[in-house]
């Protein structure tokens, strides 16, 4: 059988436009795929109009803890400077105190280690 005509030629570059309208539709494919795939993370709750203070929801984790861990330790020096000061029952009360403020501040850091430990296997998962 004979043809007609020829086979159409083969591009092997692309011009600009063709190029730019492909780099389009990818965008617009990959935009509508996370619209619909990929879930949203939730919104963090209207605080109460009635709160003095509040924790602003945009500060991360790892900020957080920090801070708190501070805060511990300035708990613990107050009350065992304070413990210094006064005697018997009081004493005890506030040495309880420091060291109750320790060992939360122990746990504290160790969640800061966890997150750095994570933070540091991320990108060794990916590589």
């Amino acid at each position: 059988m004979v043809k007609h005509s020829p086979n159409p030629p083969q591009k092997e570059h692309k011009s600009r436009a063709e190029k730019l309208e492909e780099k389009k539709l990818e965008d617009a494919t990959n935009r509508a795929l996370d619209y619909y795939l990929k879930p949203h993370p939730a919104s963090p709750p209207e605080p109460d109009k009635d709160q003095l203070f509040i924790v602003s929801p945009h500060i991360d984790t790892e900020t957080l803890l920090a801070n708190a861990s501070e805060d511990l330790l300035s708990i613990s020096t107050i009350a065992a400077d304070l413990a210094d000061d006064i005697d018997e029952s009081r004493r005890c009360v506030a040495l309880a105190i420091s060291r109750m403020a320790d060992g939360v501040q122990l746990l504290v850091e160790r969640a800061l280690d966890h997150l750095e430990a994570k933070a540091m296997a991320a990108p060794a998962a990916k590589g």
